[in-house]
């Protein structure tokens, strides 16, 4: 139905098709698929059981609006924002854009969202049904931008499964200077201090830049590891990687993403994993839209993979479609759970 949809709703601006497809969503007339055999892909992580891997990244439910209908359409968890303490409207438009034959969008958003206070509301009005990760940011004008962190943390710590420390948008000037040492053990130093008197057990991850450079990977693992990070979230978008698209729009300035992305992702979570040995869980983003893109972060060691370019492309079923395609990949290896395999190419 999707791939007969797909030529009309691409007649509509990305973000116009992307508030049809929330309000859609809010309808929350989903009916929960089963699939056959999905025992495969059960994820034990941080104490909780995930019905599988495939999650929804940062960035789709922007505002927590329909976080329980994304986990009926199969996903094992969702991941909202980014929210910033108050609430911006982000870049001028257009800033979303599509590159169709790359497979790829191109953004510029910056960060537009409702704010803590009124996205804290409707997370307490609406419980979740599933593994729930908050990812936060700074306000574009704060002049503190480490302040913003804290505040963000105090006002979801007690209604996350996780909360994310996004430091990599490329779209919130210099947000990125967070990937420095002394910048990096600033701040993470702040927010280990600031969860162990709110909740020590909450899981912390922080998601990472595909733009670093290798030779930092050990350092910022060192640093990681330092300050009790749980997670690590491989990748944001990318400002590189324009040079061999086909489409246009490569020339429109924000972070790339999609299948443009997959390749320095898979990369950049082999080495992460080698380094941090296992101490840290990863969750593998950039690409994703079969079964076997999800297998290969697997293997080169994401417990955890997201989705968000990968469901403009391939519609609201692909978390289904691609968990079947992953059982059928592990049945035939004879693998009986997916945890097996996690960093089994490394």
């Amino acid at each position: 139905m999707f791939d007969k949809l797909r030529p009309f709703i691409f007649k509509f601006s990305p973000e116009v098709a992307h508030s049809l497809a929330i309000k859609a969503l809010k309808l929350n007339a989903i009916p929960k698929k089963k699939i056959e055999n999905q025992s495969i892909l059960k994820t034990e992580i941080f104490n909780k059981t995930l019905e599988n891997p495939i999650g929804v990244a940062a960035g789709f439910d922007k505002n927590a609006e329909v976080y329980n209908s994304l986990f009926n359409l199969g996903f094992g968890f969702v991941e909202v924002g980014t929210i910033t303490p108050e609430p911006q409207y982000g870049n001028p438009k257009p800033r979303v854009f599509r590159l169709e034959e790359d497979e790829a969008l191109i953004n510029r958003l910056g960060f537009n969202n409702s704010g803590s206070n009124e996205i804290y509301n409707k997370i307490e009005k609406n419980k979740s049904n599933g593994f729930l990760g908050i990812n936060i940011g700074p306000n574009k004008t704060s002049v503190n931008r480490v302040e913003d962190y804290i505040k963000c943390l105090n006002k979801f710590y007690n209604v996350a499964d996780y909360i994310t420390i996004n430091i990599s948008s490329p779209n919130t000037e210099n947000l990125r200077n967070f990937h420095k040492e002394e910048e990096m053990n600033h701040l993470l130093s702040k927010v280990k201090e600031e969860k162990d008197k709110l909740k020590p057990d909450l899981p912390i991850a922080v998601k990472i830049s595909p733009d670093i450079e290798n030779k930092s990977i050990e350092d910022i693992c060192d640093i990681l590891a330092n300050h009790s990070i749980d997670l690590l979230i491989i990748s944001n978008t990318t400002e590189k990687n324009r040079e061999a698209l086909k489409n246009i729009n490569k020339l429109e300035k924000g972070g790339l993403s999609g299948k443009p992305v997959e390749k320095r992702s898979n990369e950049l979570i082999k080495l992460f994993y080698k380094n941090l040995k296992n101490k840290i869980k990863i969750i593998g983003v950039g690409g994703v839209s079969s079964g076997k893109d999800a297998y290969e972060k697997i293997i080169r060691g994401a417990s955890l993979v997201q989705l968000y370019t990968g469901m403009v492309y391939r519609g609201p079923d692909i978390a289904n479609k691609i968990n079947k395609e992953l059982i059928e990949i592990l049945t035939k290896e004879g693998v009986k759970n997916i945890s097996q395999i996690v960093g089994s190419k490394n």
